[in-house]
């Protein structure tokens, strides 16, 4: 058997993520690291409901003690367009670190359940830092079993999210639109004549 580490986004799809694994014969923990989560009672809502998921789971679960958000920031400035690649990056790159801190034998996300997100961008980034790292990423494709996830969580009642994550992700989600690339020559700026 051997011991991975499963990187949480959120309790609704770690929650399956975690029984995937389980039934691929892995002892698995998952770790809590997702500076880009914002405003600041969103990450402890969420984190709230992931400490509750895995009670009721019976799984480890490895909070790192920290709301590193201006690091999330500093990481996606200027990137905005890009921000997933970035933010995939700065999360999986704690992951595989603890990963060789705890010696398990690799890693893997939840986020690799979620419908809405980059599959190709996700695996391209784990396996880049894997190689880097020396341990394994854990791809699999989990999309279609995103229902059974809810199924497990929906009568546990926990807290749901409305929005990926970050500051722009709720932007576009409430504002109903997509943050768009800066022009080369902002001609919104004032000038001095």
């Amino acid at each position: 058997m051997s011991r991975i580490i499963v990187h949480a986004c959120c309790a609704h799809c770690t929650a399956y993520t975690i029984e995937h694994f389980r039934q691929a014969s892995h002892e698995v923990t998952a770790l809590w690291y997702n500076p880009n989560i914002h405003p600041y009672m969103e990450h402890q809502n969420r984190l709230a409901a992931m400490e509750t998921l895995a009670t009721k789971m019976s799984f480890p679960l490895v909070i790192i003690p920290s709301y590193d958000f201006i690091s999330y920031l500093r990481a996606v400035s200027g990137h905005e367009n890009t921000r997933c690649a970035v933010c995939f990056r700065l999360r999986l790159q704690k992951v595989s670190e603890v990963t060789k801190e705890l010696g398990a034998d690799g890693f893997a996300t939840s986020l690799l359940i979620s419908p809405h997100q980059d599959h190709n961008l996700i695996k391209g980034v784990g396996e880049d830092i894997a190689t880097s790292a020396g341990v394994s990423f854990m791809y699999a494709d989990l999309r279609k079993r995103y229902p059974d996830s809810r199924h497990i969580t929906k009568p546990l009642e926990l807290y749901r999210q409305q929005y990926c994550g970050c500051i722009f992700s709720e932007y576009e989600r409430f504002a109903d639109t997509k943050i768009q690339a800066k022009p080369a020559d902002d001609s919104t700026t004032p000038r001095m004549s």
